[in-house]
Parts: C-alpha cells; structure tokens; sequence
C-alpha cells in the first residue's frame, strides 16, 4: 500500500495535557495511594487501570504510533490510566491530582511527536497519570445549522464520517490520518488539503466545553471568557485544561471531488517541477491545493480539487504544464471517500469507509523523528538539488510539504494563537523512519538534523518558525523556577510555535487561568509573571 508510506507521518500528532508533579520521589508512594484513592471516590473502578492490572500496558501502549516512543513511556510509566466516559470523572482526576500532588497527562489519539500525552521527557522521578480520551468520541451533527459537537476522542475519520453521512454537501477542514485525535489537532491548529479553501480546523472552532485548572467545568465560551476560548484555539494542547468537546462550523463540499497524484523522479524534472510549486501552489485557486511529498529522490505531488477532474486538468495544463496532469491521474468521488482515499489509497475497494475511517487501530511502524518549517521565500533549483540528494544512511527520509495561500493569506496572524498566515508560501515537515531496537533509545540517525540545520538560511527567521503539531522537543524545554515555568526559558520554542506576540498573549492568559502551573509539560504555556 505505497499511498500509506507517503502520508503516514502526517499521523503522528495527540491531543496532551502533561506536566511533572511538585511532590518530591520521596513523596511518591503515598502521594500515589492517596491519589488513587481519592479517584475510587468518583470514578468507577474499571475505569481505572493501575501497573498491577493486566490491562495496563496494553492499554497505555494502543494508541501510541511512534515505536521511538514506547521504551520511555513502558519504563517510567503512569501511576494510572483514567478512562472516562463523562465529564465528572476527568473533573474527579483534575481535582484528585491537585489535592494529592499528581499531575495529568492527557492523550486524544496518541499521534503527539514526542509522546508528552503519555511519558514524561524529564529525567527526573515524577508522578503523574494519564486521562485517555478514547471513550469520549460521540459525534452530534446539526445539517440545518451546518455545526457539530465532536468529542476530543473521536479521530478525525470518525468526525469526516459522521458529517458526511448525516450531512451530505457538507465537510469538515482537517488532517490526513483518521485516527488523528480531535482534541490535538484542534488544540494546534488543523492544517489540511482544504485549508486554503476554508482554513484550518481551529479556525472553524465555534464553541466548546472543558475542565479547567481547577477541575470545573466550563460548559462552553461564554463561561471560559473570550481570552480563554481564543487560546485553546491553536495554543497548543497541555497549556490552560483539557476540551472535553468542540462545535464546530461545517463547511460545503460538492457532489464531486477530485484527487490526483503525479510522481516526478529527478531524471524527469522533479527539482525543477518542485522549485516552480513553490510560488505556483499558494496562487491556485483556493478550490485547488497540490502538495508535495519528497522521499527517494523522488516528488509525489497529491492534489485535492473541490471539483471535477475536468476543471482540474484545465487549471494544472495551464498553469502548471510541466506536471503534466491528464484526466488518467485523477480520480473523481465523494468527499467522503477522498479523506479515506488519500491515506488508504486502493484498499476503500476492498473494505467499508466504516472499517476504514471508524477504525481506531494503526499499526505501530517504525521509529520516526520529525520536525518542521516555514518558509516565505522561494528556495533556488540548486538548492533543491541538493535537498533531493540529501544522503539517508540507514534510515528513510521525507518532506511533507503542504502550500498556504488561499484564505490562510487573508486570516491575521492573531485572530487565534496560529500566526503562519500571510507571508507564508508553504510548511515542511521533516520525517525521518528507521528501524529501531525493543529495548528503545533516543538515538535519532543523522539525516533529519542535518538536513534541518542546512535549511537554516533558507526559512523563516528570528523567530524560525515551527508547527506546535508537529511538536520538538529539540527546538528547547521549559526550565522550572520558584515552582512554576520560567517565562524566558519558554521564549526557544514558544516564540516558534506562536510568533513573539501571540506566545506574550498566551502566557498572560496562562496566569489568569493557571497561575500556579498545574497543566505543565516540557513544553508547556508558562505563566507570565505580573513583573514581565
């Protein structure tokens, strides 16, 4: 199935709220009991798996799809697993959790890309459990008001389902993988093939529900305050609660699209056909977005046309000739099955869509890396040259680069936490796979740092940017001063994420909803302080 291989990666991204616990390992083991406890008092027994229960580890290691990730999160694992299945008992652990000094992490999908919804990146003793999502997945479509409530749950494939068959003509802008979990992709953004038509996902955010710092529940925006609701939007998961739910805006998709890819070896022009993509893709018309995929040598470019095949061709032939797009490259079908498609290539001819996109299982893989770009100005067709030839060693490298433009140009940089608008011509992530050993290791071959520190000249600058989704613990950590996350130490990665002005917003709103740092992680929203 050659289509998985060129788009999996996009999959790796989860919803998590994580942080290190302020007890002492001293402080541990009682802290645990109690914790645990405390839990039993409110939320059933079966919801809650400990080490001891047989269940356990395979519980915590469904839904991670990064092999790179289980060795740290099986040998340092959780005090326990929270399943719940309604709001009180994520309050319950919320609460618990501060009454007893245990922090929470919490996964929607398991895709985040440095497993922080689930394993800690300190290297110190800390206590913490995890809420996974997974039974909080129901989705409620309204076809008169063109809306849905979806739970943080549910993956994306089930929400494109549940849509399409209730609202037939309506969509949802969003990822590629179905078991992407709603709550981190929303939480971060949401970029897709329809984004230059309709934006991302958050920017399609109407409402939504959520457990605050506290542990209360904020039944929908009007209850968060506009601040609030303007950073869960974008901000990042694991930074001010935990979104239980999201109304979202649907949008029209016709009877009709279309999906082509094109393959283009470097002996048939790929480095030519990439550097002119580059300026052309973010000036197409917003009903047509091209993507690239680079891997071996090789450009796979995927197109999505919110129409047919015919006003596909038209369009490419004259304003992209040399890919050379015919009537044989595409395929027409319903957008339904083009979500599926696009990940499961021929094999939505052998099984249901409800097997495919309501499927919550994903085969592990392999060990995967990734990191990401922004880039506002054309790269040369020498440099590209040598992107191309980048050696891969033993392991198997690959760029996924996804054109802005369209509606993304005309959205301020502040309108939500995500500031990649106007003057950016496309985002790359960066993928490296290799084959990795039982026993785990962080080890990372050489070819995804060293291609990432040759584009340096070549992206965006002060700050280089970077896809929170696509999260990297490289880029820096969060240092913990007088018991909460240091401001400062926060600017490395928070500037690339939000922008300079956007991450001062969000740290200001972090103090008002979480001054004491409760929601913390290696990467998470520090409060600003009243001095700064």
């Amino acid at each position: 199935m050659a289509s998985i291989s060129l788009v999996v990666i996009i999959c790796v991204l989860g919803f998590f709220v994580a942080a290190p616990s302020q007890a002492s390992p001293s402080d541990h083991s009682d802290n645990d009991n109690d914790f645990l406890r405390c839990l039993s008092t409110d939320v059933p027994g079966q919801l809650v798996q400990a080490p001891s229960s047989p269940s356990f580890t395979p519980l915590l290691v469904s839904s991670i799809r990064n092999a790179r990730l289980v060795a740290p999160a099986t040998s340092r694992p959780p005090i326990c697993i929270v399943t719940p299945t309604n709001a009180s008992h994520v309050q319950a652990a919320v609460r618990c959790g501060r009454r007893h000094a245990v922090r929470v992490r919490v996964r929607s999908g398991g895709h985040d890309c440095e497993g922080l919804s689930y394993r800690s990146g300190s290297p110190k003793s800390e206590a913490f459990a995890v809420i996974d999502l997974a039974n909080l997945h129901a989705v409620t479509v309204d076809p008169h008001e063109a809306t849905a409530w979806v739970d943080s749950g549910a993956g994306i494939g089930e929400l494109y389902y549940h849509v399409a068959t209730a609202a037939p003509g309506l969509g949802f802008p969003a990822g590629v993988c179905p078991t992407i979990g709603v709550g981190g992709h929303f939480s971060g953004g949401g970029m897709g093939l329809m984004m230059r038509k309709h934006g991302l996902s958050a920017d399609n955010v109407l409402d939504a529900t959520m457990v605050d710092a506290q542990g209360n529940l904020l039944a929908d925006k009007k209850a968060m305050g506009d601040d609030l609701f303007w950073a869960i939007r974008g901000g990042g998961g694991g930074n001010f609660g935990i979104v239980l739910s999201w109304k979202v805006r649907l949008v029209p998709v016709p009877p009709t699209v279309t999906f082509f890819k094109v393959p283009k070896t470097m002996e048939q022009g790929a480095v030519d056909a990439v550097t002119k993509w580059q300026t052309l893709a973010p000036a197409l018309p917003d009903d047509l977005s091209v993507r690239v995929v680079v891997q071996n040598r090789e450009a796979n470019f995927q197109a999505l046309h919110l129409g047919n095949c015919s006003a596909a061709v038209a369009t490419m032939g004259s304003r992209f000739p040399e890919l050379g797009v015919t009537t044989a490259d595409c395929k027409e079908m319903s957008w339904l099955n083009y979500t599926a498609y696009i990940f499961f290539g021929d094999a939505i001819n052998a099984k249901p869509l409800e097997a495919l996109l309501l499927n919550r299982s994903m085969p592990l893989g392999r060990f995967v890396k990734n990191k990401s770009d922004y880039v506002k100005k054309p790269l040369t067709k020498e440099t590209w040259d040598k992107i191309f030839q980048w050696p891969n060693g033993t392991a198997t490298g690959q760029l996924v680069m996804e054109p802005h433009g369209g509606i993304m140009a005309r959205i301020s940089a502040d309108g939500i936490p995500f500031p990649h608008r106007s003057s950016v011509l496309y985002n790359i992530q960066y993928v490296e796979f290799w084959n990795g050993t039982a026993a785990g290791g962080d080890v990372t071959p050489k070819w995804v740092g060293s291609l990432y520190e040759f584009m340096a000249p070549f992206v965006s600058k002060n700050p280089r940017g970077a896809y929170v989704n696509y999260r990297d613990l490289d880029i820096g950590t969060n240092k913990v001063v007088d018991g909460v996350t240091s401001y400062e130490s926060g600017k490395v990665w928070g500037e690339s994420y939000f922008g300079p002005e956007n991450y001062r917003r969000l740290a200001k709103i972090k103090r008002t909803v979480d001054a004491d740092d409760y929601f913390r992680s290696e990467q998470s929203m520090p409060p600003l302080s009243l001095s700064q």
